[in-house]
């Protein structure tokens, strides 16, 4: 049966969770404490022992059933005490009988005291022959051990201070407390290394008994009415020594609680202690029992910090002492049990189970699912799923629908049959919108009803979302013919409605209905367009629809059809083009740039359109184009009167006089007549030139500028008529001065470069014709292409070789005339004083 139903946190509802959680121990507990009442008990990692006040002692599985029974005394079990390997029990009662026996092998002592024995603590290694001992305490503390002969013998360890009513026994350490204080005697040295005396004289020991627990080995925790001291037993320096113990003990912690402490147990660096409480009525003014507490708390050196406090409704809590709980402990497992006449409860440390329900609880389920998914290796009652779906249920409640919706993604997960039922309860509340964003689109894909479902709710109320939906979503989602059709009944209601008709064109391009979604597209001018028919190859479509495409876009439109030459041909696109001359002009202008030739036969209509939709790009056009008829050109321009297109066609039809004086008479720029002058160079022309400026002085300074490098300016000065006024004649004849002085300078400059050079380029040719040539066995007579060396090299031999590398033998040339000593190679022969022209002579 759980505890839970019983345990009550304090009155308030905590926000705080709790550390341990409660049950109450039952099965054969029930039954034991519905006739008889718990006196004491003692916990193994194996089992539980319980010592009741009819003097039975009855050993119990963690379950609480009972597995063993014992008739020790008719009179109350003040004590029992386990060794640690379970084997062995020691038992004490209110009539004076102590037994200590092992539960396997039989009794080992047993004797009766003429006083009551309040406890007993056998030796935790009770199990080696070595360790057989045990301490019995009433009103003295006795010593047993048995000795070489198996005799028990005993010795007083303590007497004369009151009942002894509390002992703990740990490694070669025990603990007593009797009425004036808590001792520690170290079993190896037989002596008393400490006494700690009690506080609070005026409490009664048997009223309000000492709580002793040991922490570890050498930590020992005194639990006293309402003070708690932690004391550490610690070995004392050789030069402290002298007739002291060689140990003592130092007190680390001391603090008060709230309440009278009933046990006390180790949790980590922490303190589990159970408190018996009495509160005073608010009605009558009086105290009384209220129910225990059982708190965990942090000591610190002169105070402590409360980490939780649990109040338990143990049965029968009203009419019990602080005599008459128990705090018992199981090391291994970090269980606590408390102890009472009519009760015994477990508590244990909270696990991820437990924290997961707090969460829950609490309505946290955010906390709880990612708990869940940290630990789900541990949890044992949870599943991540359920947790999950609860979470959903429970923002769905809050109405956070689209939180809901987006969290279905991690929990609901690849589970279809779990998605369709979300979709299903999404829309019995009418949030089937909020839903859509998240739905798998992928692995897994949901039935296509639910897809259509979904876009119908958006079809009847939100186009925008509709459209968004159809972009995002997979065509093959849902039956594509239905969703057409619905978009087209909604079209009848709103014909010119664009959302819907971009979304029918690509409802249709999904559907492989090319023609229909390119006729909305041009409809709707839309970008995608050109797209479309880039990836579907729609050119034998558009073959009729050029003009639109050019209106809507005529820079993506040319290119997309000069890139598609082979499917749309140039004469079909200049043909469609036409009635739309401005248009035509932009593709031809377009394909021009890119090849001056693949268009030659529009060469001649492109004059007329340059010069009338693009005059600027005339000259570039008439200078790039080769096919390009003169005549036709020149009389365009000539009739439009474009004096720099008729110059230049004048210069290129070879009427270079006639376009110097268009220059001169209509343009008036002197610096571009020099310019035409300078390109055509051409003496005739510069006579021309300065016969037309000698009469205007403004021409006259341009030329003296800039003709000193081109004609002889003294042509020019000897026709100046005298006493003519000509602007910056003074600055002309120096800069005429200044460039024969550069034309000097530059001469002289080039003759050193070329005499260094021709003088380098000289000694290395000596060097290199100084330099000797290998002859070996390979080379061959280029005459008679025989051997070059002789094979028998005792025979003489003459061997002629040319600096071009050619070899002969001195037989094989024509001998040299006395006129022209000088002998050539005959392969290089028409090189004239080439590298051939040079000889090396070998002889032998």
């Amino acid at each position: 049966m759980s505890f839970l139903a019983h345990v009550h946190l304090l009155e308030e509802e905590s926000e705080e969770e709790p550390k341990l959680k409660y049950e109450r121990l039952s099965n054969g507990v029930t039954e034991i404490l519905q006739k008889d009442a718990a006196s004491c008990m003692t916990v193994h990692d194996k089992f539980l022992a319980l010592g009741t006040h009819y003097g039975k002692v009855y050993l119990l599985d963690v379950q609480g059933n009972i597995t063993q029974k014992f008739d020790i005394s008719p009179v109350k079990i003040n004590q029992i005490s386990l060794d640690e390997s379970g084997e062995h029990m020691g038992v004490c009662s209110e009539d004076g009988k102590v037994q200590v026996f092992g539960l396997y092998s039989g009794e080992e002592f047993h004797e009766t005291f003429d006083c009551p024995i309040k406890i007993i603590a056998v030796h935790p290694h009770f199990v080696r022959s070595s360790c057989k001992q045990f301490v019995t305490g009433g009103k003295k503390l006795l010593l047993f051990e048995r000795s070489w002969m198996s005799r028990w013998k005993s010795s007083v360890l303590h007497e004369g201070e009151g009942n002894i009513r509390s002992v703990k026994w740990r490694g070669h350490l025990i603990a007593w407390a009797n009425n004036m204080g808590v001792k520690i005697f170290d079993i190896t040295s037989k002596q008393r290394i400490t006494n700690v005396p009690r506080d609070d004289i005026s409490l009664r020991p048997d009223m309000y008994p000492c709580s002793l627990c040991w922490k570890d080995s050498v930590t020992l925790i005194i639990g006293w009415g309402p003070s708690v001291k932690i004391c550490s037993v610690k070995e004392r320096h050789a030069s402290e020594m002298r007739d002291l113990p060689s140990r003592y003990v130092e007190i680390v912690s001391q603090f008060e609680t709230e309440f009278y402490i009933s046990g006390l147990a180790p949790l980590c660096d922490q303190l589990v202690v159970l408190s018996y409480v009495k509160e005073v009525s608010e009605k009558t003014e009086r105290e009384y029992c209220a129910r225990p507490r059982l708190d965990i708390i942090q000591p610190l050196s002169e105070t402590c910090e409360e980490i939780s406090s649990d109040a338990l409704t143990v049965r029968g809590f009203q009419e019990n002492e602080c005599r008459d709980y128990h705090l018992e402990y199981s090391e291994g497992e970090s269980l606590f049990y408390i102890v009472s006449p009519r009760d015994v409860v477990v508590a244990k440390e909270r696990d991820q189970d437990d924290h997961i329900d707090w969460l829950l609880e609490k309505k946290k389920y955010e906390e709880a699912l990612m708990a869940a998914e940290i630990s789900q290796k541990n949890i044992k009652r949870h599943k991540i799923l359920d947790i999950g779906l609860a979470y959903i249920n429970h923002l769905v409640e809050k109405g956070e629908y689209d939180i809901a919706a987006r969290k279905c993604q991690k929990i609901l997960g690849k589970n279809a049959a779990l998605w369709e039922y979300e979709v299903y309860k999404f829309k019995e509340i009418g949030q089937l919108k909020a839903i859509s964003p998240y739905l798998p689109r992928g692995d897994p894909v949901l039935k296509p009803l639910i897809y259509e479902m979904i876009l119908h709710e958006f079809l009847e109320s939100d186009y925008e979302g509709f459209a968004t939906l159809i972009r995002e979503w997979p065509g093959d989602l849902y039956n594509n013919s239905v969703i057409v059709q619905a978009v087209r009944d909604h079209l009848k209601k709103d014909s010119q409605n664009r959302t819907l008709l971009k979304t029918l064109a690509e409802l249709y391009t999904y559907d492989k209905n090319y023609g229909n979604a390119l006729e909305i597209y041009l409809t709707l001018r839309h970008k995608d367009v050109f797209q479309l028919i880039h990836k579907h190859n729609l050119f034998s479509s558009i073959k009729d629809k050029i003009v639109l495409l050019m209106d809507f876009d005529s820079e993506k439109a040319v290119d997309m059809l000069l890139d598609n030459e082979d499917k749309i041909s140039i004469k079909k696109v200049v043909e469609e083009l036409e009635d739309r001359p401005e248009l035509q002009h932009v593709y031809l202008h377009k394909l021009f740039k890119r090849d001056h030739h693949k268009g030659q036969r529009y060469h001649e209509k492109q004059i007329s359109l340059y010069a009338e939709f693009d005059r600027p790009n005339l000259l570039p056009f008439l200078r790039d184009s080769i096919h390009c008829p003169l005549e036709k050109a020149l009389e365009i321009c000539q009739q439009r009167n474009f004096v720099e297109e008729t110059v230049y066609l004048l210069s290129r039809m070879g009427n270079s006089r006639s376009a110097l004086k268009m220059i001169m008479e209509e343009l008036h720029d002197v610096d571009k007549a020099i310019d035409f002058a300078k390109e055509q160079d051409d003496g005739e022309l510069w006579e021309d030139l300065i016969l037309y400026s000698i009469d205007k002085p403004p021409f006259i300074t341009g030329l003296l500028n800039n003709i000193g490098t081109h004609v002889d300016p003294i042509l020019l000065i000897h026709r100046i008529k005298e006493g003519m006024e000509i602007p910056n004649l003074r600055d002309s004849l120096v800069k005429i001065l200044q460039d024969y002085n550069l034309q000097i300078l530059l001469r002289e400059g080039c003759k050193k470069i070329l005499v260094a050079d021709s003088l380098s380029l000289l000694k290395k040719m000596h060097r290199t014709q100084m330099k000797g040539i290998l002859v070996d066995e390979e080379d061959i007579c280029e005459s008679c292409l025989s051997p070059i060396l002789p094979s028998d090299a005792a025979k003489p031999f003459s061997v002629v070789v040319f600096h071009c590398r050619h070899m002969f033998h001195k037989e094989c040339l024509p001998m040299t005339s006395m006129s022209s000593p000088v002998q050539f190679c005959n392969i290089c022969s028409a090189k004239h004083r080439g590298p051939g022209s040079a000889i090396l002579e070998m002889k032998k």
